[in-house]
């Protein structure tokens, strides 16, 4: 029987980049990441499985703001305007990483993963994450304690995770 999407969170990085593998080979689903705080951690856990070339074929690092305009369109006035870390940002991220690479679904990633580097109005831990396809994004906000690796590795796995509700529970139906 699959976990319901509730209990994902218990569910180990590898176990998880699998069930995403199932759930796009299911549907037909192209996946496409674009990482900033997480450095190509999500590409990592999900290419970390074997035949992932059959739904994921491109990853996006941009680290930069420069890198964020150049590779995924990302206008240099929504960044100036909202910052790096904002739900604006990532979504626009994943619409260019989606229109780019040609995916379905993406997801991305900007955050403050410390030790330095954060504002009182975002504060390390605080990272943004987007999933969604060239025309619909949805992003949310979180706060992850811990260090720059906790930091890390809690947005890689919120990231998957976020892909896999998306998949399991497509836009329009009821969440």
């Amino acid at each position: 029987m699959p976990h319901s999407a509730s209990s994902l969170a218990n569910l180990d990085l590898t176990t998880l980049a699998e069930r995403l593998g199932r759930r796009c080979r299911e549907q037909g689903v192209s996946v496409t990441a674009a990482e900033s705080c997480t450095g190509g951690g999500v590409a990592s856990a999900i290419t970390a499985v074997a035949g992932s070339s059959d739904y994921f074929e491109t990853g996006y690092v941009t680290y930069s703001n420069a890198a964020k305009a150049r590779l995924l369109g990302v206008p240099e006035a929504l960044i100036a305007q909202h910052g790096a870390v904002s739900g604006e940002v990532v979504e626009a991220m994943v619409a260019g990483a989606c229109r780019d690479s040609g995916a379905k679904l993406g997801v991305a990633i900007s955050g403050v993963a410390g030790p330095d580097g954060g504002t009182p109005e975002k504060p390390v831990g605080t990272v943004w994450l987007a999933w969604g396809s060239e025309h619909e994004q949805r992003a949310e906000r979180f706060h992850f304690p811990g260090d720059r690796r906790a930091v890390r590795e809690r947005a890689v796995r919120e990231a998957i995770v976020g892909l896999i509700r998306y998949l399991e529970n497509p836009p329009g139906q009821a969440r």
